[in-house]
């Protein structure tokens, strides 16, 4: 029977993901920061703190005010809070974009076996709608967002962002790397949909020593062809049936993927509001860093 949710503890908790977007934590130490920025720096030296830019920056990546709105909420906000010294937009703008926070260290530990489950999903270059495509056969394309998951903690523990040419199962090598880099270990598992069943991705995993739970299409083989490792798994695959084969390595987590894109897509949209490509790719990491901080009830600014 499923464990019964603690509803106050659960509202508490969303409820504290508004005072990690909204936290004014970085007047408190805004000139000690700014200090220690400009020591030995040569040039024009800093006037805004770094988190301060980190402030300005989830205001426009996780929340998508546009830089000359922030700029104008900002004036606003200063009338309460007179430290606070005003950039222009484009100031705020060019410190926003230079801003790069990885994903953290794993957050949450688990006894549990690390076990990854590995996908992709589309996200929208502009927010024109459907009907401004068709009608005038405009084309902008997708960005690609590859994530791995880990299954137990729900953390995003690795990404990759590409455009949309770019197959899922090309990119499972490199997920896994920097997952097992982010984590400190290597996964024992790892859960992915027919679009990552290769040759070469089960070679892959089997020289890595992790287990390759890869939904394999009804039709597969069960002759090596270069890869013994795949054809062990289409013969278990068979003996099984599906479902014997679901249940015994709980393919049913890879879901967890799934729930951290839609929650991605409920807290940020559907689409990027950056014109530019490494603007976009920033900007989507950026919202995975902080997806994870809101997960965790984590102050971003700890991560910088």
């Amino acid at each position: 029977m499923p464990e019964k949710r603690n509803w106050k503890e659960y509202n508490e908790h969303l409820i504290r993901r508004g005072e990690i977007l909204f936290s004014l934590d970085f007047l408190e130490k805004w000139d000690e920061e700014i200090k220690k920025m400009n020591e030995g720096k040569r040039g024009r030296p800093y006037e805004y703190p770094e988190s301060f830019a980190v402030f300005t920056k989830i205001l426009h990546d996780c929340i998508h005010i546009r830089y000359r709105q922030i700029e104008g909420f900002l004036r606003a906000l200063s009338k309460y809070i007179p430290k606070i010294k005003i950039p222009s937009f484009s100031q705020i703008r060019r410190r926003a974009i230079k801003i790069e926070i990885p994903l953290p260290k794993t957050l949450k530990e688990s006894n549990d076996d690390f076990v990854i489950a590995v996908d992709s999903s589309g996200v929208k270059v502009a927010n024109r709608g459907e009907w401004v495509r068709h009608k005038w056969k405009v084309r902008k394309g997708w960005i690609k967002v590859h994530i791995a998951v880990d299954v137990n903690t729900k953390e995003v523990v690795s990404i990759e962002i590409t455009d949309e040419s770019v197959g899922d199962g090309k990119m499972l090598p490199s997920l896994v790397e920097k997952a097992e880099k982010n984590k400190g270990k290597k996964p024992t598992k790892a859960l992915a949909d027919g679009s990552y069943d290769s040759r070469d991705n089960f070679n892959y995993l089997a020289g890595k020593g992790i287990e390759p739970v890869i939904k394999i299409r009804k039709n597969a083989s069960t002759r090596a062809r270069e890869s013994p490792a795949r054809a062990r798994k289409v013969r278990e695959r068979k003996e099984l049936g599906y479902e014997g084969w679901r249940d015994k390595y709980k393919y049913g987590k890879r879901w967890m993927d799934e729930t951290a894109f839609s929650r991605a897509k409920r807290e940020y949209g559907e689409y990027v509001i950056a014109k530019k490509w490494e603007n976009m790719v920033n900007e989507i990491k950026f919202q995975y860093v902080i997806l994870n901080a809101l997960l965790n009830g984590l102050d971003v600014h700890l991560m910088l």
